[in-house]
């Protein structure tokens, strides 16, 4: 096993939110942890169809960063776009 794979095994296994804050907390600075947050937020402005130049504007990035996320989101099979929709979608409850 490589070293991605581990690191992908251990963020598997670990199920527990709180576990998952204290992992990301003593792994990646908080710098680190807002550039997830800060990609995650520009995916689903993305996908809610907010306009890329006013993502730009409301998260204060160029549109580079956007373009990326823009075209996971255009890619045939995007595990991304599933798990907004899965995520985010309204959904008929029977």
């Amino acid at each position: 096993m490589n070293d991605f794979d581990d690191l992908i095994s251990i963020f598997c296994d670990t199920t527990d939110p709180d576990e998952m804050k204290r992992l990301f907390s003593e792994m990646f600075t908080d710098r680190e942890q807002q550039d997830f947050v800060l990609r995650w937020d520009l995916l689903k402005d993305l996908y809610q169809g907010i306009p890329q130049r006013e993502i730009a504007a409301k998260h204060k990035i160029s549109l580079c960063k956007i373009t990326r996320g823009s075209k996971i989101l255009k890619k045939d099979q995007s595990f991304v776009r599933s798990i907004l929709s899965d995520r985010y979608d309204d959904h008929i409850k029977l």
